[in-house]
């Protein structure tokens, strides 16, 4: 009977993709380990190989579609001896490819109108004693200035005459107020509540005697109410990638889940740029090039691993049902790509020599660009590097990468003006920040571990026996 290919999962986080590419045809025979498409997920372009031996029968989907689910079926493989009769249903069942989306401008699609007072924030009222006076309601009476009563309308009425009518029962829309503007006071509660009149609803009452619900969760505006804020052909809508909308949904889960606290200090560099300047003019020449050329960031994974395995407690991952301890050194470095980030991981950092940290991410980088890493390249580690000081960037916090419980940020080497035995000198100096989730590594240790980083930056020798 024909076989279903199904959109695979390329990594233990992947829901959808973009299938790429087809590179067979209907009516071509594939044998297992046969390259049939390339699928492109929200980090990398893989291959999909064949698992089984058949003729393509159906391509169900067309190359270019994007969000394709996982496990969703993309083709149909015909077994020994099947025909095309055996593809009647096929057509049926195929999914309807979605149009790829454009980026229109807006002025061939303006945003559905929206009054521009809704988008913009609400200015404060005046006070009083600056001449302002409450506005009417629908009704002619003074609309509410401290809240609503149990039926939603806005009521005017002073704090205490609230207090009093929700702890005697009462209804306050049903109360006419004496105060300035028709407020509410302290004497129409009392008045109300000696003549048994304005009692609440049984189910206004209900809801006063109620416990008081948590604040509504805070909505994001509308695209359409965003979209408001600016002019009609100024600007054009440029559709979210699938690596886009996985950082956003990452970074945004991160910085809602994880309580991250920030540590920073000022490390010393001059002793490791002069080591790295003799060990490059020592590299031996291949084929013309140096066989390698040691970066700054090099020094910084190499420490950074260390600095883990010399305080262990911090190598750690938070999970609902334990720390999980690592045993191992892994440091994950991100690289820039068009469209965002990826962060392949360095593994066992602490024992690789320096120049072989330095030709991996050359590799890794290079791979990076054109999206070729593999899932098991850039998943797991237990800390990450991000060094923008190649930007000019002096000092930053970054956002921690789950399942990470720490990150360090890196920023540029500069000539500052430091004290030296009680008296002023000039040294290269960088900052960088450890940005740490504080369920995992509390304070003092995340100290521990950045002191630890700074001690071999700053005495590099150690980073070589």
């Amino acid at each position: 009977m024909p076989i279903d290919i199904l959109m695979p999962a390329l990594s233990p986080t992947m829901e959808v993709g973009t299938l790429s590419k087809w590179l067979v045809n209907e009516g071509d025979a594939v044998a297992p380990g046969d390259i049939i498409a390339e699928i492109e997920t929200d980090k990398a372009t893989m291959e999909v190989e064949a698992v089984d031996e058949g003729t393509v029968g159906k391509l169900l989907v067309a190359a270019g579609t994007a969000d394709v689910p996982v496990n969703q079926k993309i083709a149909i493989l015909l077994e020994e001896g099947e025909d095309a009769g055996a593809l009647k249903d096929a057509e049926a069942a195929a999914p309807k490819p979605s149009a790829p989306a454009q980026a229109t401008p807006a002025a061939e699609t303006p945003a559905a109108p929206a009054p521009r007072e809704e988008a913009a924030a609400t200015p404060p009222s005046p006070r009083p004693e600056e001449g302002a006076s409450a506005p009417a309601s629908k009704g002619g009476s003074a609309p509410a200035a401290n809240g609503h009563d149990a039926g939603g309308a806005r009521v005017f009425a002073s704090p205490l005459a609230r207090r009093l009518a929700k702890e005697q029962g009462l209804d306050l829309s049903a109360i006419s107020g004496s105060g300035p503007h028709g407020r509410v006071v302290k004497r129409d509660i009392e008045a109300a509540a000696a003549s048994g009149a304005a009692k609440a609803a049984p189910k206004a009452a209900a809801a006063a005697g109620a416990p008081a619900a948590g604040p509504a969760p805070i909505q994001a505006p509308s695209d359409d109410k965003i979209r408001a804020l600016f002019r009609d052909g100024t600007y054009e809508v440029v559709p979210h990638d699938n690596m886009r909308k996985v950082i956003a949904r990452r970074l945004t889960e991160a910085k809602s889940t994880i309580p991250h606290f920030y540590l920073s200090v000022d490390v010393a560099l001059d002793a490791l740029l002069k080591l790295r300047s003799e060990i490059n003019a020592q590299a031996t020449v291949v084929d013309g090039s140096p066989a390698y050329k040691l970066s700054v960031n090099d020094f910084v994974i190499k420490a950074q691993a260390l600095a883990l395995k010399a305080v262990p407690e911090a190598n750690v991952t938070w999970t609902e049902s334990g720390l999980l301890k690592h045993s191992v050194a892994d440091v994950g470095v991100a690289v820039a790509i068009p469209g965002g980030l990826i962060t392949p991981v360095v593994r066992d950092a602490d024992k690789k020599t320096l120049s072989a940290i330095s030709n991996e991410m050359k590799d890794f980088a290079a791979r990076a660009r054109a999206r070729k890493l593999m899932p098991e390249e850039y998943q797991g580690g237990s800390t990450a590097i991000s060094n923008l000081g190649m930007y000019g960037i002096k000092d930053f916090s970054a956002v921690i990468n789950p399942p990470h419980a720490t990150i360090l940020a890196v920023g540029a080497g500069e000539e500052r003006a430091v004290v030296k035995d009680h008296a002023l000198a000039i040294a290269t100096v960088m900052t960088c920040t450890l940005s740490t989730d504080h369920r995992a590594v509390d304070g003092a240790l995340g100290s521990e571990l950045i002191s630890a980083f700074k001690g071999f930056i700053e005495k590099p020798m150690s980073m070589l026996v």
